[in-house]
């Protein structure tokens, strides 16, 4: 797509009103209830469906099919992000009416921050073709790591906090206590972040470090970085309403991780057969139609062999539980 100068800005500023419609509707803390995030995931998909539409409209069926695709992959990396950011709050012990803010500011915070990963992959791309090979081989190693990380039977579930964010602390200190939504306050003459600041720094910090095996996913089912942009703005600014949502689902997605080492491996292999084609070696291309259907295929199975798998595991758990029960004990 040709995308001229006024229609990235009127994008990026429309996104901007959103964002802040958004901040406005949720200024003021509060325990988000399931029907208010319900709400709001349904408007955050309605939306990224009619810009996709709009996509269709005005550049046709290709742009939209790498759209949809596009934001599918996104939006389904998010949600294996959601886990960490249950570790995260758990670790700050953010309290529930701040953890809206939380999410709200770290995900925008993310956001800034992808965009010049974004400006940097289609930099590289322009400029070495060869680099397919190495996003692709990238895909490979982590959809194999994902498998690798499933099949472990002890996960570790405590957040780590990263050295930017160890950096951080030493140099400004941290507050004893949270201050409402307050990021600096004063403490024996000294200014000080708030625990509020550094939990906010740590979600966008760690999302980041997740933009490093999405983009390349992103940029192996279309190279436009108009796209890339918009699918990745929509999947994260409807990501703090889906962490409230299926908070208490997550535990039930047990092959999310499965699912989504499949996806990142079938983009790598894609990446790497559109770099032998680039290349000159005749080998067939993998079309967008087929990836999108592949994608959704993947993700529908995934999430009823999970449901069904908690399903089960929970019914044994119950099992020896009421078999151990005497008959005093049912009485």
């Amino acid at each position: 797509m040709n995308v001229s100068l006024s229609v990235w800005l009127l994008t990026v500023a429309a996104l901007c009103v959103l964002v802040a419609v958004d901040f406005f509707i949720g200024r003021k803390p509060h325990d988000v209830s399931l029907k208010e995030a319900g709400t709001w995931t349904v408007v955050w998909i309605v939306l990224a469906g009619l810009f996709g539409l709009g996509l269709w409209y005005f550049g046709g069926s290709g742009p939209a099919g790498e759209f949809f695709a596009g934001y599918i992959t996104e939006k389904s990396l998010s949600v294996d992000n959601l886990f960490v950011f249950v570790l995260i709050m758990a670790k700050f012990a953010v309290p529930s009416q701040y953890q809206q803010r939380v999410l709200m500011v770290g995900v925008v915070m993310a956001l800034v921050l992808r965009a010049g990963f974004i400006a940097a992959g289609a930099a590289i791309i322009s400029a070495f073709s060869w680099v397919f090979y190495l996003f692709g081989a990238f895909l490979i190693w982590t959809a194999w790591k994902l498998v690798q990380d499933a099949r472990k039977e002890e996960h570790e579930e405590e957040y780590q906090e990263n050295k930017l964010l160890k950096a951080a602390e030493r140099r400004f200190g941290v507050a004893d206590r949270y201050h409402g939504t307050k990021l600096f306050i004063t403490e024996n003459g000294k200014r000080v972040m708030t625990p509020m600041l550094v939990v906010m720094l740590a979600i966008g910090s760690t999302d980041v470090l997740f933009a490093l095996d999405s983009i390349p996913a992103i940029y192996g089912l279309t190279q436009d970085p108009y796209i890339v942009f918009t699918a990745n703005a929509f999947a994260l600014m409807g990501l703090r309403q889906l962490y409230f949502l299926i908070g208490g689902l997550l535990k039930r997605l047990v092959h999310l991780s499965y699912g989504l080492s499949v996806i990142l491996g079938f983009i790598g292999v894609k990446l790497v057969l559109h770099a032998l084609h680039e290349s000159g070696v005749h080998v067939p291309e993998i079309g967008i139609p087929f990836s999108l259907g592949f994608i959704v295929l993947v993700l529908t199975v995934t999430t009823i062999t999970s449901l069904r798998a908690s399903a089960k595991r929970e019914a044994e758990q119950r099992d020896p539980e009421e078999s151990g029960r005497g008959p005093a004990d049912s009485r």
